[in-house]
């Protein structure tokens, strides 16, 4: 668990400092009831200027409302306040192996480093889609209006999918076909797909695009 001098003084501000200059909370990746406690035993922003890393870490929980502060994770974990150092023991009394406690902590860190991987997802590229109306005009009144639909939807392009269409009357008994179309804006290009449909010149007399909007 971490420990520290006394937060309020500058070797407890040195040992903080060292502590986050890799790290961006107390504990783990995610701001924790850890840092809650070590930000109240803190109480004053640390200078930036000698304690830089302390300075980022406590300004990173004050920019969170006590409210906010007290939604963060609870975790295990307890900062400590270390007493004094007492006298320097003879090197009988050395721990040659290291403190369990110390172990303990950085085990936790592991397994909570692990599962955060473990949930971590790759995020999913947006794919950037267009919604389109045209405007298909046949020659005159004879024109047959159905087998020109049919030849618009028959034109399959990757990133195609043709929609609703109607006939709209243009006058002399003229109607125009009016079909709704969603392309993907990487694979399929609008000056292409309107020459494709000019190709059925029997039927075409012209294509416009009504309506063009970002989906």
């Amino acid at each position: 668990m971490p420990s520290f001098a006394d937060l309020t003084t500058e070797n407890g501000l040195v040992e903080l400092n060292k502590f986050v200059s890799d790290k961006t909370y107390i504990v783990g990746f995610v701001p924790s009831s850890a840092d809650v406690q070590a930000f109240n035993l803190v109480k004053t922003a640390p200078c930036a200027t000698k304690y830089p890393h302390a300075a980022r870490w406590f300004n990173t929980i004050a920019s969170y409302s006590a409210a906010e502060q007290g939604q963060f994770e609870k975790v295990t974990e307890t900062v400590t306040i270390a007493a004094p150092a007492a006298p320097k023991a003879d090197d009988d009394d050395v721990d040659l192996f290291g403190s369990d406690d110390d172990e303990e902590y950085e085990k936790q860190l592991e397994e909570r480093r692990k599962k955060a991987m473990e949930h971590k997802k790759p995020k999913e590229a947006v794919i950037a889609k267009s919604s389109i109306l045209l405007d298909v005009k046949p020659w005159d009144d004879e024109t047959d209006m159905v087998e020109l639909e049919k030849c618009v939807r028959s034109i399959e392009m990757d990133g195609l999918v043709w929609g609703a269409s109607k006939l709209v009357a243009v006058g002399y008994g003229i109607k125009k076909l009016v079909i709704n179309l969603v392309v993907e804006d990487l694979k399929v290009s609008t000056d292409e797909l309107e020459e494709r449909i000019k190709e059925f010149e029997d039927y075409v007399q012209s294509v416009d695009v009504a309506a063009f909007n970002k989906i």
